[in-house]
């Protein structure tokens, strides 16, 4: 395992800053999410999301953009964002479409100790030059942190067979 003291490795470029020491919520916010959608109305999933449709942006600040390199249009990412604005002291919910209540880690709640998105979408397009990622669908507000994106890797990310 590599320690945060480690030298970099040829290739690697690194950030002027340690994004450890900033105090967005004790992680660094590396951009923002363009989406249609505000308050009251946000689809509550990214299915729906998919069938209102509307133009979907992972915009990353520009000291981050170069983190890019390597993706390309079509490529499966993972996308993780800061949901701020849920409540975060929630142990058990009762959702509209669950017949009774359940455990916040049983659910895609925005409401939870540690208020992370996460999406699987599509790149449909990318510019290098603007840190504009556009995907197939987001269901955020509009201005919501952006935290990650992690490429999907299927022979990575698909759970064993039961």
């Amino acid at each position: 395992m590599r320690l945060p003291s480690d030298p970099p490795r040829p290739g690697e470029i690194c950030l002027p800053f340690d994004p450890a020491t900033r105090t967005d919520a004790t992680v660094a916010f590396i951009g923002q999410l363009e989406t249609p959608w505000q308050p009251g109305d946000c689809p509550k999933n990214l299915t729906e999301a998919r069938y209102r449709g509307g133009r979907f942006v992972v915009r990353l600040a520009p000291e981050y953009r170069t983190a890019l390199t390597g993706l390309d249009v079509g490529d499966a990412v993972i996308v993780l964002y800061w949901l701020g604005q849920g409540r975060r002291d929630l142990l058990v919910q009762a959702p509209g479409h669950a017949p009774a209540p359940r455990g916040t880690f049983a659910l895609r709640s925005p409401r939870r100790p540690n208020p992370i998105g996460l999406a699987v979408v599509r790149v449909q397009a990318l510019d290098m030059a603007t840190g504009a990622l556009q995907v197939d669908a987001l269901d955020a507000f509009d201005g919501t942190p952006l935290l990650d994106i992690k490429p999907w890797l299927p022979r990575v990310d698909i759970p064993p067979s039961v």
